[in-house]
């Protein structure tokens, strides 16, 4: 099994495998909607809402699928394909990946999160959040999207300890001997 340049902490591993788990719930509630319950969610009248058509679910579907996906991506921070592009990517395959091509989008990505997240739960623990049929149902729902809080901010983290591990990388001078090395591997 190949390895990283430098070692990585062994508190940046385990974050980067959490992050992944901090969205799966999140998934599986919507993924209760796909299945036909409303999952407490009701309209203004107090009627169960329902996911309606097939649109609406491979959307629902979709949508989980791409979020932990996206969530997966914070392996690279802690990964050999965080450094070098994995050989079987066309075109790149084996290129060494510059660091600020994972620093940028990865923190633009936890800063936008903690923005859509912190918005989202602006009202969440008032009277002006999504109406459900009982308060039961509403914990529940808050339950499964509270871990979507500490996704961007775990990632901020993430992604700095991505940038301490490579900043050698980044300085005049120590490039070649880092070239030199993942030459070597």
């Amino acid at each position: 099994m190949k390895t990283t340049e430098r070692s990585v902490p062994r508190w940046a591993y385990r974050l980067a495998h959490l992050i992944p788990f901090m969205v799966l719930p999140s998934g599986l509630w919507r993924l209760g909607l796909v299945f036909g319950s409303s999952m407490g969610l009701v309209d203004a009248n107090g009627t169960p809402t329902l996911l309606e058509g097939a649109g609406d679910k491979v959307y629902v579907v979709g949508l989980t699928i791409f979020s932990e996906l996206i969530a997966l991506t914070a392996l690279g921070m802690v990964s050999r394909w965080g450094e070098v592009v994995p050989r079987w990517i066309p075109f790149i395959g084996g290129r060494r990946v510059h660091p600020y091509a994972a620093i940028i989008p990865a923190t633009l990505g936890a800063l936008s999160l903690i923005a859509i997240w912190t918005y989202g739960f602006r009202d969440a623990y008032t009277g002006h959040f999504i109406p459900f049929e009982s308060t039961g149902w509403k914990v529940l729902m808050l339950a499964c999207y509270s871990p979507l809080n500490l996704w961007g901010p775990a990632l901020l983290v993430l992604t700095w300890a991505y940038y301490r591990r490579r900043r050698d990388v980044l300085r005049p001078g120590t490039r070649d001997q880092v070239s030199e090395n993942a030459a070597a591997v």
